[in-house]
């Protein structure tokens, strides 16, 4: 064995190495899992699109939730308008503003679903003063896709509810109104209307980006493997050669 090998410099850079390298391939490996986690849960998203829409009797008739959500549906029901709530600082084509937030009872029930209605821009002028948006009363028809409540945004502790809102519990929303919420919404589709703009983000499961990690952390394995072997194997075979090439007279 050459003695070199046994050098404690080349021992412990070679040690870590092996440890770098078993990490940055096992953190590949794990972002190729994540991914194929979110490529199932795409396929199930784009599975529930292409079933019938539901209607009001078959979403009230189900008792797992979660079976529907992402599917597409036409409810029929009520707006509960006195109860309309706006979620500050929500985007919608690069822009800031509400999303405005409307229970609808649905049609022959005391059960009622929170709609996401729409977005609209709001006034920095005066941020107390409520866009103009217009409820139709009686009995619609609303379409759309089944959706999980709205994600949460950073609140200072203690806010007030009031019809200006950064977040929205469904269930504590539900007691305060007196309105018996599903444990799910529906995201409004459609051109826009009553002054609400619909442009909604498609569901993302962001499969693409653990693509993306996953070739950096498989990049920077390679890169170290291939510097360990330039630098500490190949790179001192090639010294002693070319000292062996310079002539005894150019020597000191």
């Amino acid at each position: 064995m050459s003695a070199r090998l046994l050098r404690p410099r080349f021992v412990v850079l070679t040690v870590a190495t092996l440890l770098m390298v078993a990490l940055t391939f096992s953190l590949g490996q794990w972002q190729l899992r994540r991914a194929a986690q979110k490529e199932a849960l795409q396929a199930a998203i784009d599975a529930q699109k292409r079933l019938p829409a539901l209607d009001t009797r078959a979403l009230l008739a189900t008792e797992n939730i979660a079976n529907v959500m992402h599917r597409e549906a036409v409810l029929l029901g009520t707006w509960q308008a006195a109860h309309t709530v706006y979620l500050d600082n929500r985007p919608m084509d690069s822009k800031s503003g509400f999303w405005v937030m409307t229970p609808l009872l649905l049609a022959d029930s005391q059960q009622a679903v929170l709609v996401q209605r729409g977005w609209v821009p709001r006034d920095f002028t005066d941020r107390t003063r409520l866009p103009d948006v217009s409820t139709p009363g009686g009995r619609v028809s609303i379409s759309g896709r089944m959706a999980p409540p709205p994600s949460k945004l950073y609140e200072f502790e203690g806010a007030a509810p009031g019809r200006i809102r950064q977040n929205l519990d469904l269930a504590a929303f539900s007691a305060e109104a007196g309105v018996p919420l599903l444990p799910v919404s529906l995201l409004q589709t459609g051109a826009a209307s009553e002054g609400l703009l619909r442009n909604w983000v498609a569901p993302n499961t962001g499969v693409d980006k653990h693509h993306g990690y996953a070739f950096q952390w498989f990049a920077l394995c390679a890169l170290l493997v291939g510097l360990y072997v330039w630098f500490q194997l190949l790179l001192p075979r090639r010294r002693p050669s070319v000292s062996s090439s310079v002539p005894d007279s150019d020597l000191p």
